[in-house]
């Protein structure tokens, strides 16, 4: 048995014991990187913990931290009641409002994981507040993020685009938009139904008195009582959400990293209030950070010692090309959900240029179902989109969260890829 075969089931081990034990995957995967690396494969330190994501660490800290100086001030509680007003109380179109808001920024250019980033820390608080399974919201939020991603001004669409014109294989970007776009808002669907949207339409009478209630708020000046009702407009409160309006454009328009422009408008917003510092700093969720972090490393250490590629070139070993093209899928779909979707897709496709080649196979479903099965997964919490998930959980315990997000994804790992390539090469639908 060749070390990337055991490095792939430490892997799975450890995602056995995570989730029957209670001990921090980060930990674990702490231990098996230097295990797998440096005494099965004589790897230095330095190229071991050279993998630790610093700035996936950055990222986590500083949104965290700043939302929950923007949670802790009532700047949320103020947006869940613009929101509720803005849908009438019909607290069931909420996660649609996030899922479609999601989609539209990814379809102008912002990075998934952007808008992932964004959304998730309102979104999952919003669900907290209304008693929506934060599951259901924290999932839309990604999946709307990903219908969008492959937008033809997207980071996704123009990777596609770039790697189809230089392997030469004919390529249309907006009719793989389109089919990714379908395929997110299906998926979408089932995960409303599953995940408690039905509940949902059956609730309206108590948002609309919420709404109600929301409504004979008044406005007011005041720095000073920053934890009065939610639903009131303070000085502090109108700095906070100008601070949002420049985390968006610090981090889109300038290209500031996520992190950093997190931690600078929070800097500014501790100085105006700093009595509330110590609560916010212990509300960032530094196990979920280690954690992700841990895991992170290790598949590193994957890449380093091989397995990656191994599990990549069981593609090349299928002459069929429609089983080819599931294998890629599936290949995609597991390797996505541990690693970067932005780099796999720029390297999985040059993999399959021959099934591209086949004139017995549709080019663009093959495409769209390796790009769907790749980038589905993302809402697993070893994923950046996922991480960010993990870190803003609200309304359910930390680990209840973690586990059931995990088994999620495993069901989008089993399923997903499979029913990309049925709706895409097989069935060639909906628009091929």
């Amino acid at each position: 048995m060749g070390i990337e075969l055991i490095a792939i089931l430490i892997l799975l081990l450890m995602f056995i014991l995570g989730s029957v034990l209670p001990i921090n995957i980060g930990l674990l995967g702490i231990v098996a990187a230097y295990f797998v690396g440096s005494v099965m494969n004589g790897m230095e330190l330095d190229t071991i913990f050279g993998g630790y994501p610093g700035d996936l660490f950055i990222l986590l800290a500083g949104v965290t931290y700043f939302f929950g100086i923007v949670q802790k001030n009532g700047t949320i509680d103020l947006i869940i009641t613009w929101g509720l007003r803005l849908v009438r109380g019909n607290v069931a179109l909420i996660p649609w409002v996030m899922f479609f808001l999601a989609a539209l920024l990814a379809s102008i250019g912002t990075q998934v994981t952007t808008v992932a980033i964004i959304l998730a820390p309102i979104a999952l608080r919003i669900a907290a507040q209304l008693t929506i399974n934060p599951i259901l919201m924290g999932t839309i939020v990604v999946t709307g993020a990903t219908a969008g991603g492959f937008s033809p001004v997207n980071l996704f669409g123009l990777i596609v685009d770039g790697v189809m014109k230089t392997s030469g294989v004919e390529h249309n970007p907006v009719l793989l938009y389109i089919n990714t776009l379908f395929f997110c808002v299906l998926t979408a669907i089932i995960l409303f139904i599953v995940f408690g949207g039905l509940r949902l339409i059956r609730a309206q009478q108590a948002s609309k008195a919420f709404v109600a209630a929301a409504a004979e708020a008044t406005e007011g000046p005041d720095i000073g009582n920053q934890d009065q009702d939610g639903t009131k407009l303070t000085f502090y409160r109108g700095v906070t959400l100008v601070g949002i309006g420049m985390l968006l454009v610090l981090a889109i328009k300038f290209e500031i990293h996520m992190g950093i422009a997190a931690f600078m408008i929070a800097l500014v917003l501790a100085l105006l209030s700093p009595k509330q510092q110590p609560e916010v700093l212990k509300s960032v969720p530094w196990p979920v950070i280690f954690m992700v972090t841990g895991i992170v490393t290790y598949v590193n250490v994957l890449e380093e010692v091989g397995a990656m590629a191994y599990m990549q070139d069981l593609i090349a070993s299928v002459n069929n090309s429609v089983t080819a093209s599931l294998l890629a899928s599936y290949v995609g779909g597991i390797i996505s959900a541990f690693a970067s979707t932005t780099g796999f897709l720029a390297a999985i496709i040059p993999l399959v240029t021959p099934i591209l080649e086949d004139p017995t196979i549709s080019s663009a479903g093959v495409v769209a179902a390796i790009s769907m099965a790749s980038s589905i997964v993302d809402l697993s919490p070893f994923s950046t989109s996922g991480a960010v998930l993990l870190a803003n959980a609200q309304g359910m315990k930390e680990r209840e969260f973690f586990l059931k997000l995990l088994m999620c994804a495993a069901c989008f790992v089993v399923l997903g890829p499979g029913l990309a390539w049925l709706l895409f090469v097989v069935i060639g639908m909906p628009w091929m």
